[in-house]
């Protein structure tokens, strides 16, 4: 069980509160959520999209109980890209990458990750998760890049 996670209509992420409490999650919305939308350190061969020296990522990750272990999704990489189809490729992988410990860990069977381009900027991410027991979690989330 997780602590729910919202996205309000601006696509902004807040702590879900209820009756004075905070919400509960006892899917995997708040998981994936967090899986997609937390940035994950770049790889050193990376290209950082403003330039800089910042990877970013979560700072537990230097110190994993499983090693290898990384939090988060890659796709800020892709802020300033273009609208292609490599990009829409490499938002794909990213998904897959930061939804991988869904499998590692024998919460899913499979995750299939589907994307295309919805309006200029704006990329559909769609995700199949199949859990362990065989029910199917479902949902479409849109992801802004920021540059284009």
């Amino acid at each position: 069980m997780d602590i729910a996670i919202t996205q309000d209509s601006n696509g902004q992420f807040d702590i879900a509160l209820g009756d004075y409490d905070l919400t509960s999650d006892q899917g995997l919305r708040t998981a994936v959520l967090i899986s997609l939308f937390t940035d994950r350190r770049a790889e050193v061969d990376d290209q950082l999209p403003d330039g800089s020296n910042d990877r970013r990522g979560y700072w537990g990750d230097s110190y994993p109980d499983i090693d290898g272990d990384k939090i988060g999704s890659r796709l800020w990489l892709l802020s300033r890209e273009k609208q292609t189809t490599d990009v829409l490729i490499r938002a794909r992988e990213y998904c897959q990458e930061a939804l991988q410990w869904l499998i590692d860990d024998g919460i899913a069977s499979t995750v299939e990750v589907d994307n295309e381009w919805l309006r200029q900027g704006v990329m559909a991410i769609y995700i199949t998760i199949t859990r362990g027991d065989g029910r199917l979690y479902q949902e479409a989330f849109n992801y802004e890049l920021r540059g284009v």
